[in-house]
């Protein structure tokens, strides 16, 4: 388990400080402390609520570290569930972690929670302290610092998907590749459907935070949010449409095999149809009735191997130019 400790006053940082020091800055009126902790254990959270008088229901919900995206309100405070998506470095197409980061938001504290995630929010701190000006907003502009990190992660996702989905509808028209195009659309589906599962429901929570009754903490900060809103507002048009194209694309995919289908088929029928010619004239003569006059004739067996040689001729000619064989 990490955890960092800072204390910031007036936009700028303080001191870094344990744990047990957090009591001491929590009183200062113009303070502000940040917990930054990852994979914390359940003693951890405790402590941290007694230190915060975070609500137990908040805390519970990160001990589960389960949760949907949301932007709950407990009295004066908030708490902010955010999922994270890491993309597995050796599999990119096949595998998507999701993390989740929970947030408890102040008056004069900012506690956040990532688990099961390898990539952490130290830009996030570096570009707060690089705003002096914007971190005397205090801990509003934090939780926007940290949503809007979050949510530019998912545009690499979004352009990665795009340009996946652009290789398999170019192979959708090649022969041969119906099964992997079908595994690659559905998989590509399952991952936009996890990303959607990340960005739709903080629509809802990310609008509380711009329009209507802001909470408190936010006030100051509120065209911030407007920001993020319209970042998520853009990835949940680009997933609905790409989830779109993805239907078409594996309609279109199961019509070219049916298309190839039909097509073997014709041929097959082609071919049948040739050698039941040879098969009926063939079934004629073989027959054993003594009154057959060609039978007794000389040129009788060549000129049935030419009537039939002729007849299977005019047929596959007629269908090669009807384009079945």
């Amino acid at each position: 388990m990490l955890i960092n400790c800072v204390v910031y006053e007036d936009g700028s940082k303080l001191a870094d400080i344990p744990v047990s020091r957090i009591g001491e800055y929590l009183s200062l009126p113009r303070c502000f402390v940040w917990v930054a902790l990852h994979d914390a254990s359940q003693e951890e959270l405790l402590e941290l609520q007694q230190a915060f008088d975070l609500h137990p229901l908040a805390v519970e919900d990160a001990q589960n570290g389960h949760q949907r995206p949301k932007v709950e309100e407990y009295g004066d405070s908030l708490f902010v569930v955010l999922h994270l998506l890491d993309a597995d470095a050796d599999a990119p197409r096949t595998a998507m972690e999701v993390g989740e980061l929970d947030v408890f938001v102040g008056r004069n504290y900012v506690v956040s929670v990532r688990n099961r995630s390898s990539h952490g929010f130290v830009e996030v701190r570096e570009r707060c302290q690089r705003e002096p000006e914007l971190l005397k907003n205090g801990p509003g502009f934090v939780l926007y610092a940290l949503m809007d990190a979050v949510v530019d992660r998912y545009f690499p996702a979004i352009d990665a998907f795009d340009v996946e989905l652009e290789g398999i509808e170019e192979r959708i028209f090649t022969q041969g590749g119906a099964r992997e195009n079908i595994q690659g659309l559905y998989g590509l589906k399952q991952r936009l459907t996890v990303l959607k599962h990340a960005v739709a429901p903080l629509l809802e929570g990310a609008n509380k935070l711009h329009g209507g009754r802001v909470p408190q903490i936010c006030v100051g900060t509120q065209e911030y949010f407007r920001d993020v809103l319209d970042h998520l507002n853009r990835i949940n048009g680009s997933i609905d449409a790409m989830r779109d194209t993805i239907g078409i694309a594996i309609q279109a995919n199961l019509s070219m095999v049916t298309i190839a289908d039909g097509e073997v088929t014709k041929r097959l029928a082609a071919w049948a149809a040739i050698f039941a010619v040879c098969t009926a004239f063939v079934g004629i003569w073989g027959m054993n009735f003594e009154q057959m006059p060609e039978l007794k004739w000389r040129y009788g067996y060549a000129m049935a191997l030419g009537l039939i040689v002729s007849i299977c001729g005019y047929l596959y000619y007629r269908f090669r130019r009807a384009g079945w064989v």
